[in-house]
Formats: structure tokens, C-alpha cells, sequence
């Protein structure tokens, strides 16, 4: 059984077991063994967020690193999918990202890309944990000459706005249109507003002042109601809301109104299918998309598969199907033909291209997607008990979804990344929907004591 990683890497209070310089320096060290290149020296790439904790994290997996022979390529703040973009443009070995993603500022986290830009799979994690664990990683520390070295990557930044910009189609501008961007205090603080600001664009900046502690703190995708007074009182055509690593997005219409990763599937996979660059008519999303994006979906012709919670497990299944777009409500999107993994700013430059190139905004292209009600419950638990123990839980669920039918759906399960047990209904009649999620929750805090 893993101990560290979760859905998405590891995650937890800065300082605080697990996510502490020991943990660091052991995971860089195994990271540097398991990694190293067939030939010569190897490399692996570091970028972080803004969080005030990043400098010791970056410290202690560079040392480690080094520690194993490996050489250190310093990004410094850099959104996530800049870093799986980096290490694969860059030859490098591997990426390691230092980001707790939309969680609050005292949370810090680690994950990694391999030299292909994308995401570890599950057994090369375990792996990773392994050698953190054993007793024979010292064993393969290099003799002092061969001890790595780290350097700054100056130019990271412009090589990923240069690449961001190349996904927007060439004969296409952002001229005319007035755009809100809210960059969550985050990694894409500098980069977001340079991009489509060079496109032509007249951008509205928020969120763009780190201090260390302010990241995700009333601003960025957790809170898109910023995003959407600033873009009614800036009478602006698009309000784009970033999370910490800029690897979601949530969007704001003209009017206001906050339209999730379901809305985005929908209209960029309509344009895909309409342009036969959908491949296999078919989209990955996740359990949590709602019915609303199957049935809407299912009326273009287009086929919604559904993957575990996780942009990690969408691509899993894109890649094995060989399907190239998919993502999640929250906001991670997927462009495979682009990118390797969720990108906040790369997903909002596809759904601008649909806009300018229809003359349509964001309203008018989503208008067809019904979003039936649903409701998410999260649930602090002190200690994880097996779903498959919780009998009276899962009876009450199952009489629920009988009572749903086809036109509605139930999920009951555990974060990857927090300790919290996520109870979701969805339906047609919202009422209805409440109180099955109160019910449930009511059920699973009973069997939890």
C-alpha cells in the first residue's frame, strides 16, 4: 500500500509529516536514482509556485538531486503544465513540480513528469516510495566528482509563452476583445496576462501580486465570483480564472455567469467534432462531469466516457484509447495534440479561437449544455473508513439511485488528496438532490464514529 502519493502526487501542511525537507530530500534522491539516463550525466527539472514554503522544498529536492549525481535545472515559479512542457522540450529525465495546486497557502505538495511530459503512473510512484523506504539508497550515492550540479533556467518563462501562443491558430488575434484574468496569486502570475496580452488582447489583471501567503486567497478558480464582478464591471467579453498552478480553469461569460470545465468540454468538443478533429467522436471526462455534458453530448453525436477523479486518470485513459481531448468539471482540459496534461491557460486559448473564429461568445456557444442540479458534500473524516464497510450508507445510496433512474446519478467517494469523504448527487429536481446528499452524509458521519 502507498504511502506518500496520492491522485496527485503528495500533498499536505508544510513542515508537517509528510511534506517536510526529509521527505524532500529523500524523494529527490530516489527520484535522481530511478531517472538517472542511460549515458552520462542526467537531469531533472524544478519549478514550484509561489507558496512561501517552495524555497525549502526546491533546496531540499535539489540537494538530493545532486546528492545522486543528478543535475538541477531551477525554473523557479512556473505553472505545472509549464514544467511538463519544459522537461520534455528540454531532454530532460524528469520534471518535478512544488505545488499544492488550489490549496491554501500553509499546504505545500510533489509530483513528477517524466521525460515524456507526462504524469507518473501508479507503480512508478510505488517505486519512488520504495527506495525512499529501503535500506540501499545510500548504497548507490556517486563518489564526490560525480555529485550533480544545479543551475537557473532564465529564459523558462518566454519558452513557455512562446509555445502557449503556438496552440492558438496562427491566422486567428485576441484584437477587440477585453479579457479578465485572475491568476491566483499563483505560477502563472507573469506568464497568463503576457499571453494574451501579445495576442492582441486588452487584459484585465487579478491576481498577479504574490507575497508567499496570499496564493488561492479569494481569488482564482476556488472563487470565481471575483472574476465575474470584475468582468460585469469592466464590461468584458471573458473573465479566465486560474488556480495555483495554472493547471485548471474556470471562465466567466459576458454576463457574468461562471461556466465550469463542462461548459468548456462541451463547446470545444462541438468545434472539434464539427471540424472532424475529434478523435474517435469521443470525450474523456470524469465521474464528476455532469449528466447534463453526457446527454448533451449524446445529442451531437459525440460519445462521453467517464474516468476516476484525476486529470492523471483522464489522460490514463486517453492515451490507452487513443482519444485526444478530455478533462474534468473543475477545469483541468486536456488538449493531447497540444499539450500532455491539464493547462489553465492553454484550455482558455482554444475556447477563445471557437469565439473569434464563430464570432460567438461564450453564452451563445454553451447554450445548448442543460446542467441538471447537483450538489457536493465533503465531509471532514477523522479516519478512513472503508466505503464497503459503511452497509447502511451504501443501502441508502443504492435506494437513491433507484429512485434517480437514468436522469440522475450518486458518487460516494474519498479525496486523493485531502481526508475528506465527497458525497455528490446530481438530478433533476434540486430539492430532490439536497436532501439525498444530506441524507448520506448524515449516514456516512454515523458509521464513521
Amino acid at each position: 500500500m502507498r504511502r506518500l502519493f496520492g491522485t496527485d502526487g503528495v500533498r499536505g501542511v508544510a513542515n508537517t509529516e509528510p511534506m517536510t525537507v526529509e521527505t524532500a530530500l529523500a524523494m529527490g534522491q530516489a527520484a535522481a536514482y530511478l531517472f538517472r539516463g542511460k549515458n552520462g550525466r542526467h537531469k531533472i527539472v524544478i519549478g514550484k509556485d509561489t507558496r512561501l514554503s517552495g524555497y525549502m522544498f526546491e533546496t531540499a529536492l535539489s540537494a538530493g538531486i545532486c546528492a545522486m549525481g543528478g543535475d538541477v535545472l531551477l525554473v523557479g515559479p512556473m505553472p505545472t503544465p509549464g514544467i511538463a512542457f519544459l522537461t520534455k522540450s528540454m531532454r530532460a529525465d524528469a520534471g518535478v513540480v512544488i505545488s499544492a495546486s488550489h490549496n491554501p497557502y500553509p499546504d505545500n505538495g510533489i509530483k513528477f513528469f517524466g521525460r515524456d511530459g507526462f504524469k507518473l503512473p501508479d507503480d512508478v510512484e510505488s517505486r519512488i516510495e520504495g527506495l525512499m523506504y529501503g535500506e540501499h539508497l545510500k548504497e548507490y550515492r556517486p563518489p564526490s566528482p560525480q555529485i550533480g550540479k544545479a543551475q537557473r533556467i532564465d529564459d523558462a518563462t518566454g519558452r513557455y509563452i512562446v509555445y502557449l501562443k503556438s496552440t492558438f491558430p496562427a491566422h486567428l488575434s485576441l484584437e477587440g476583445l477585453r479579457i479578465v484574468v485572475d491568476c491566483a496569486n499563483g505560477a502563472a502570475y507573469r506568464i497568463a496576462p503576457l499571453v494574451f496580452s501579445e495576442l492582441g488582447a486588452e487584459v484585465i489583471p487579478v491576481g498577479v501580486s504574490p507575497n508567499g501567503v496570499n496564493i488561492n486567497d479569494q481569488c482564482g478558480s476556488l472563487n470565481p465570483e471575483v472574476v465575474s464582478a470584475k468582468v460585469k464591471d469592466a464590461r468584458a467579453d471573458l473573465g479566465i480564472s486560474l488556480d495555483g498552478d495554472a493547471d485548471r480553469v474556470i471562465v466567466v461569460d459576458q454576463k457574468g455567469e461562471i461556466q465550469d470545465g463542462d461548459r468548456i468540454m462541451a463547446i470545444c468538443a462541438g468545434e472539434m467534432a464539427r471540424k472532424k478533429m475529434l478523435a474517435k467522436n469521443t470525450v474523456v471526462a470524469t465521474v464528476m462531469s455532469n449528466i447534463g455534458l453526457e446527454l448533451y453530448l449524446k445529442e451531437q453525436k459525440i460519445k462521453l466516457l467517464r474516468a476516476p477523479v484525476g486529470d492523471r486518470y483522464v489522460v490514463e485513459a486517453m492515451r490507452a484509447g487513443k482519444y485526444n481531448f478530455g478533462g474534468e468539471q473543475s477545469g483541468h482540459l486536456i488538449f493531447l495534440d497540444h499539450a500532455t496534461t491539464g493547462d489553465g491557460v492553454l484550455a482558455a486559448l482554444q475556447l477563445l479561437a471557437v469565439m473569434v473564429e464563430s464570432g460567438k461568445n461564450v453564452s451563445e456557444l454553451g447554450k445548448g449544455l442543460v446542467v441538471f442540479p447537483q450538489m457536493l458534500h465533503n465531509i471532514r473524516m477523522k479516519r478512513r473508513v472503508p466505503l464497503e464497510s459503511m452497509k447502511g450508507l451504501r443501502k441508502a445510496q443504492a435506494e437513491f439511485e433507484k429512485g434517480l433512474g437514468s436522469r440522475g446519478r450518486i458518487l460516494v467517494r474519498y479525496s486523493g488528496t485531502e481526508p475528506l469523504l465527497r458525497i455528490m448527487a446530481e438530478g433533476e429536481n434540486l430539492a430532490e438532490v439536497e436532501a439525498i446528499v444530506k441524507a448520506l452524509g448524515d449516514k456516512a458521519k454515523e458509521e464513521s464514529r
